[in-house]
C-alpha cells in the first residue's frame, strides 16, 4: 500500500493512525468506566483550533453581528486569542506549516496598540479569514446587466432610480434588491453576501430574502398579466433546461472516460476554455462496503458541446477517489452540472496559434482549437501523450489544427493520419525543438511565426514549455509573442473569486512582485508569471487523504462489482 509513499506523506499517515488509535482506546476506557469520552481534551492535546485575532473578541464583526456563533465556538472548546497579529508562516522540513509566528499587542483602551513582543503558535493548518466584500465578478463579465456604485453593484428602486443602500437611504420596510430593471419590466434582484446591506454572515443573508422577497413578487405579479406562458408549462422549461441527466458514458482509454451530460442551458452558454462542476446526488448513489458512493464536485473540462441536443461532453481522469465513480454513472441518472465557469480563451483573428496539449489537457484544446480555426487563425498543435494507448478523439484533434505534431514518449509512436501532420518519439519540448529546426522536414505553419502559444496539460508539462521558450526554444520563437498556461489548481467552489482555494501566486518576472489569482475565475494566465513550484506544492498539499481515499473507493467499487 505505501510502496508509492513519499516520506512526508508515511510521516502524515502515520500522525493520522496515531491519534485514530488514541480516540479508539479512549472511547474503549470510556465505554469501560461507563463515562463519557473525553475527546475535546485529546484534540486540545494535539493543538486544538485558536482563533488568533489582532483585537479584542468584543471588537469582532462575528461578535457584534451574531455573538451567539461565538457562543457556541467557546462551547466546542475553540480558543479565542486577542491582540495577535500575523507575521509570518513557519514551515517544516517538507514545506509544510509548522507554526504561525506573531506579534503580541495589548492596549489599554479601544485605539491604542502596543506591541510587547513576539510568539509562535503551533500550527499545521492555518486558515487565514481575509474579510470579506460582495463578490462583482458579474460587472465585469456583463456590464450590460450589471453595473457598479463603488464596490457594489448598482442599487434601485421598484420605480429604477439609484439609491444607496450602505447610506441607509433605503426605508427598512422597502429595502433595495434590484440591481438592474429592462424595458419590458423583467428585473435582476441581488441577495446576501452580493448585497452591501446584507453580506457578512449567513444571518444577514437569510434576512435579506425575507425582506426583499415581496419586491419580487410585485414585479412578477406586473407582468403576470402580459405573460403568455401558463405555470405549468413555465416549470416543465425549466425542468427541462436547468435539470441535468447522463446522455451517456464512454471509456476513451484504460485511464479516461467521457460524460455526456444533457443539459440545454449549461450546453448553450459554454465558450471555449470553460469547465464545468460535476457531482453525483447522494440519494441515487450505490453503496458499498457501508460507504455510500457520493461524488465531491470534480472541475472538468467541456471538451464540446450541442446546443441543439443539449448535450455536454466531459472528459474525466481516472486518478481514483471522485473520478474512479464517474465511470458508474447510468444512462439518465440525475446529476449536478454546475457552469459553464471560468472566462473563455481569448480567441484571435489572423494569427498563427501554437497549441501544447499533455494527456487530458487535448480534451481542453478540441473547441479552443476550432475556435482559431473559424476566427481565420492558423492551428500549429503539438498533441502529447506518455503511452500510445493514451491517445483519444483523434478526429477532434484533427478538426482541431491545421498542422498536428503527435508526441508520443513511448517508441514506435503515432502515424499521422493526414499528409500535413508529423509525429515524433519523444516528449512536447523536445517535439517543438525538432519542429522548428526542420528535423520534421517541412513546416507547413512556420513554428518562428507564432503569435502565441497555449499550453494545456500537467503543471510540470507547462512549467517546461514555459522554461523552453526561453533557453531551448527562444532562437525559433517570434519575440514578444504570447505564452498563455491553463492553471487548474486547487478548486473547492469554483463560483468565481468566492472561497479562495484556487488561490494562485504570480511573481512578474521583471519586478519580482507577488500577486495573487483566482483560478476558477481566470483559468488562462500568463505562463511567465505563474509560479509553477507553489502550484506544485499546492497540487501536493492533500495527497496522503487523495490516496486513502483513492484506495477505499477502489476497494468499494470492486466490492460492488462482487455483489452485481
Amino acid at each position: 500500500m505505501e510502496a508509492d509513499w513519499t516520506d512526508m506523506e508515511r510521516d502524515i499517515a502515520g500522525e493520522f493512525l496515531a491519534h485514530a488509535r488514541a480516540i479508539r482506546a479512549e472511547r474503549a476506557d470510556a465505554a469501560r468506566e461507563n463515562r463519557i469520552p473525553r475527546l475535546l481534551e485529546l484534540l486540545q492535546s494535539w493543538g486544538g483550533v485558536t482563533i488568533a485575532y489582532r483585537r479584542r473578541m468584543i471588537d469582532s464583526p462575528s461578535y457584534s453581528l451574531n455573538h451567539e456563533e461565538v457562543h457556541k465556538a467557546l462551547e466546542e472548546g475553540i480558543r479565542f486569542a486577542e491582540g495577535l497579529t500575523p507575521l509570518a508562516i513557519e514551515v517544516d522540513e517538507h514545506g509544510h506549516a509548522r507554526s504561525l509566528r506573531v506579534s503580541v499587542q495589548r492596549t489599554a483602551g479601544d485605539a491604542v496598540w502596543n506591541e510587547i513582543g513576539q510568539a509562535e503558535l503551533p500550527a499545521r493548518t492555518i486558515l487565514i479569514a481575509a474579510g470579506t466584500q460582495p463578490n462583482t465578478v458579474l460587472a465585469r463579465e456583463d456590464a450590460t446587466h450589471f453595473q457598479l456604485d463603488g464596490r457594489y453593484f448598482r442599487a434601485l428602486d421598484e420605480d429604477g432610480t439609484p439609491v444607496h443602500p450602505d447610506q441607509g437611504q433605503a426605508k427598512p420596510e422597502r429595502p433595495c434588491v434590484l440591481t438592474a430593471i429592462e424595458a419590458d419590466g423583467r428585473a435582476i434582484s441581488y441577495f446576501g453576501d452580493l448585497h452591501p446591506s446584507f453580506f457578512g454572515n449567513v444571518v444577514k443573508a437569510m434576512g435579506s430574502a425575507k425582506r426583499g422577497y415581496p419586491i419580487v413578487s410585485r414585479l412578477l405579479s406586473l407582468r403576470h398579466a402580459s405573460s403568455t406562458i401558463g405555470d405549468d408549462e413555465f416549470l416543465a422549461m425549466l425542468n427541462d433546461n436547468l435539470r441535468a441527466s447522463v446522455e451517456r458514458v464512454e471509456r476513451l482509454t484504460p485511464t479516461i472516460v467521457e460524460v455526456v451530460v444533457r443539459a440545454p442551458a449549461a450546453a448553450r452558454r459554454f465558450a471555449p476554455g470553460q469547465f464545468y462542476r460535476l457531482q453525483n446526488f447522494e440519494s441515487f448513489a450505490p453503496s458499498a462496503s457501508g460507504t455510500r458512493l457520493a461524488m465531491e464536485g470534480l472541475a472538468l473540462t467541456g471538451a464540446w458541446v450541442d446546443r441543439e441536443r443539449g448535450l455536454v461532453s466531459t472528459i474525466v481522469l481516472e486518478m481514483g477517489g471522485s473520478s474512479d465513480i464517474c465511470a458508474q454513472l447510468k444512462a439518465g441518472e440525475p446529476v449536478v452540472l454546475m457552469g459553464p465557469t471560468g472566462s473563455p480563451t481569448e480567441i484571435a483573428a489572423d494569427e498563427n496559434v501554437i497549441l501544447a496539449g499533455g494527456g487530458l489537457g487535448n480534451a481542453v484544446l478540441f473547441s479552443i482549437g476550432h475556435a482559431f480555426r473559424n476566427a481565420g487563425s492558423r492551428v500549429l498543435y503539438f498533441a502529447g501523450y506518455r503511452k500510445a494507448i493514451d491517445r483519444y478523439k483523434v478526429a477532434d484533434i484533427e478538426a482541431a489544427a491545421d498542422v498536428v505534431v503527435w508526441c508520443c514518449d513511448e517508441p514506435p509512436g503515432f502515424v499521422p493520419g493526414r499528409p500535413q501532420d508529423k509525429s515524433f518519439v519523444g516528449n512536447i519540448v523536445q517535439a517543438m525543438h525538432a519542429y522548428a529546426t526542420g528535423r520534421l522536414g517541412e513546416q507547413p505553419i512556420a513554428f518562428g511565426n507564432a503569435d502565441r502559444m497555449i499550453a494545456i496539460g500537467s503543471d510540470k508539462m507547462m512549467a517546461a514549455v514555459g522554461s523552453a521558450r526561453h533557453t531551448l526554444l527562444k532562437a525559433h520563437l517570434k519575440p514578444g509573442h504570447r505564452g498563455i498556461a491553463s492553471i487548474n489548481s486547487p478548486m473547492q467552489c469554483m463560483m468565481k473569486e468566492i472561497c479562495a482555494q484556487c488561490l494562485q501566486p504570480h511573481r512578474d518576472p521583471q519586478s519580482g512582485k507577488v500577486s495573487y489569482v483566482f483560478s476558477c475565475f481566470s483559468q488562462d494566465q500568463s505562463i511567465d508569471e505563474v509560479d509553477f513550484d507553489a502550484l506544485d506544492a499546492r497540487l501536493s498539499q492533500n495527497t496522503v487523504q487523495e490516496k486513502l481515499t483513492a484506495r477505499w473507493i477502489t476497494r468499494c467499487l470492486a466490492h460492488a462489482a462482487d455483489v452485481r
